[in-house]
């Protein structure tokens, strides 16, 4: 009999343990070279762990257990033989036998023919008035049964199942009244976003400004160009990627903005890597796009949906999302009107975006709606004056409401024409 011992490899520097998420194999389950056995959660991201050997395996640790960096947690049999494939049943297409339909005489009662309900594109719709009243009492149009033309919902078919008592039956089903509670370990991953962020409300001195962007000219280029950006690029133009352009060239113009504290150094780069926070199944995380000052506005919005479809698929490495140094987060995603949101260490800002809503302001003296978005700067006052915090985010608000000045540096065409 060989065995072979499966340790625990380092999955990056600084980390000395992770925890045993999730076993993709039982005990005494036959397992093949480099098939991945079991997920691993550091305190960084979730990581599979391959086989090194092919056999039957025997689990040594629980799912759940903390493990340290080189801790055996399992074994590999080599000397077990790999099971027979199954056989597939039926190597050769069956022959089907052709049935002859009965034939039935004209004495024969012949069935009832039963003409479908009319359907149409109302069956089931409600008309605005119903519609309107079932959203601000939260009922659900898909339990209501609708009386109009081809089964059109009215006002009158919400107010009767709003009178038919819904509200009891809805919130019986939505909660179990139970009493019950329960507790489960928190994540490796959550007690190190926990950790962090514990300690930069205690190791820093954050603040936070806000300013507000008119979207209207980045919407108009977006929908100008947004099919032609498509089929040109293959990916969709997004507002992340103008807002990533819009730090890149601030970054430029105030630099320590893109600087960090090291113990009572201050280290700066010539180089923009703007981590974007993601939501994920596993939680919060935060890939990096590597040198986003040189990357043009399809280039951000490939990488951006690569990295996301990954933090979504659980399968982003360490050096993703390491070595940032700034991140910009978007809570409107979710709804968020405003926020303050929490440096990312050791960098020393990130930019908050929000919902787009659209508001009255003043607009050459008349009042006009604009879709407006607030945004938020929170920064750590140690490296970074109010008055370079402030200028930045005035500057982002710029190049944001004048997208064209992000291609001539800042300035007009006209003004780079005349080498002004």
């Amino acid at each position: 009999m060989s065995i072979v011992e499966i340790k625990v490899p380092s999955p990056g520097e600084s980390i000395t343990e992770v925890e045993i998420a999730t076993w993709l194999k039982s005990n005494g389950d036959y397992v093949e070279l480099d098939e991945d056995i079991c997920e691993v959660d550091s305190d960084k991201a979730t990581l599979g762990l391959p086989s090194e050997a092919a056999g039957t395996i025997e689990v040594l640790v629980e799912e759940g257990e903390t493990v340290q960096v080189g801790d055996v947690v399992a074994k590999i049999d080599t000397s077990a033989v790999a099971p027979a494939p199954k056989e597939v049943e039926g190597e050769s297409a069956p022959v089907e036998k052709k049935v002859e339909a009965p034939v039935v005489s004209d004495s024969s009662p012949k069935a009832p023919v039963i003409e479908p309900a009319k359907v149409s594109h109302a069956t089931g719709h409600a008309g605005p008035a119903a519609a309107k009243l079932a959203r601000e009492a939260g009922v659900d149009l898909q339990k209501v049964n609708g009386s109009g033309k081809d089964g059109r919902v009215l006002k009158s078919d919400v107010v009767d199942y709003i009178a038919a008592g819904f509200n009891a039956g809805d919130i019986a089903q939505g909660w179990g009244g139970t009493r019950e509670e329960s507790s489960q370990k928190m994540k490796a991953l959550r007690r190190k976003i926990a950790e962090r962020l514990v300690s930069v409300k205690q190791e820093t001195a954050m603040l936070t400004t806000f300013n507000e962007v008119d979207m209207k000219p980045i919407m108009d280029i977006r929908k100008q160009y947004k099919e032609k950006f498509k089929e040109t690029h293959g990916v969709g133009v997004g507002f992340m990627s103008f807002f990533t352009k819009a730090v890149t060239e601030a970054l430029r113009q105030f630099p320590d903005v893109n600087a960090m504290i090291d113990d009572d150094h201050i280290v700066s780069f010539d180089y923009a890597d703007i981590g974007i926070a993601v939501s994920s199944p596993k939680g919060l995380m935060v890939p990096v796009l590597r040198n986003a000052e040189q990357m043009s506005l399809a280039e951000i919005e490939a990488e951006i949906r690569r990295l996301a479809l990954k933090a979504r698929d659980g399968k982003l490495t360490i050096p993703e999302m390491t070595g940032g140094t700034f991140t910009i987060t978007n809570g409107g995603v979710f709804g968020s009107m405003l926020s303050t949101p929490i440096i990312n260490p050791p960098q020393s800002a990130i930019l908050g975006m929000h919902n787009i809503v659209e508001r009255p302001v003043a607009i050459n003296g008349k009042v006009e709606i604009r879709p407006i978005m607030y945004v938020a700067l929170s920064y750590d006052h140690r490296i970074i004056d109010g008055k370079d915090s402030v200028g930045f985010l005035k500057t982002v608000k710029d190049y944001l409401e004048n997208p064209v000045s992000l291609l001539f540096g800042g300035k007009s065409p006209e003004q780079v024409l005349l080498g002004l």
